[in-house]
């Protein structure tokens, strides 16, 4: 019995951990992270699969943590696909090292590991390993050498970047 709920406990608590080098920015300023983030790369997952014009929008929570609206467009469907999820931080609220939820009591790693201080203009964000990986801008489109030397940046610490997908934030043609 002791055994089982220490299971439980685990699955409860989540993959919050961290892949091998990747550490989160310090001095993250949660205020000046929320709003609209547009997302320019990414791995793929099932939970994203076919979806363009892929957003986040951050807000406050009223229990202190944030709120997170994943947004994209399903081409194929022609329809948007939305999910609400709720990130709380893990260890201080200055460290961009956050779980997030999107399915009731599980939580995943959602760790910011590098920042445009001066702006927050664009984000790289890790998952609870190297399969998990998102560039995001605050603009739709980033321009070549930022990109690319932030692409380099998640290779060099283990990221397969030949894998990454290139998402589509052209407007949608009427």
């Amino acid at each position: 019995m002791k055994t089982l709920f220490v299971l439980i406990a685990f699955l409860l608590a989540g993959c919050v951990s961290k892949p091998d080098g990747v550490v989160p920015v310090a001095s993250f300023d949660s205020a000046r992270y929320l709003g609209k983030w547009y997302e320019i790369a990414r791995m793929d997952h099932s939970f994203e699969r076919g979806l363009s014009r892929v957003t986040a929008d951050y807000s406050m929570r009223d229990d202190g943590g944030i709120k997170v609206v994943n947004r994209g467009y399903n081409t194929e469907k022609a329809e948007w696909k939305e999910s609400v999820g709720k990130a709380y931080f893990v260890g201080k609220p200055d460290v961009g090292y956050l779980k997030v939820s999107f399915f009731g009591p599980f939580y995943g790693s959602y760790i910011v590991f590098d920042l445009d201080r001066d702006n927050y203009a664009y984000s790289l964000i890790s998952g609870p390993d190297t399969s998990y990986f998102w560039l995001l801008s605050r603009t739709p489109t980033m321009d070549e050498a930022t990109k690319k030397r932030l692409v380099a940046k998640a290779q060099a610490l283990g990221f397969d970047t030949s894998k990454l997908i290139y998402v589509d934030q052209s407007a949608l043609s009427r």
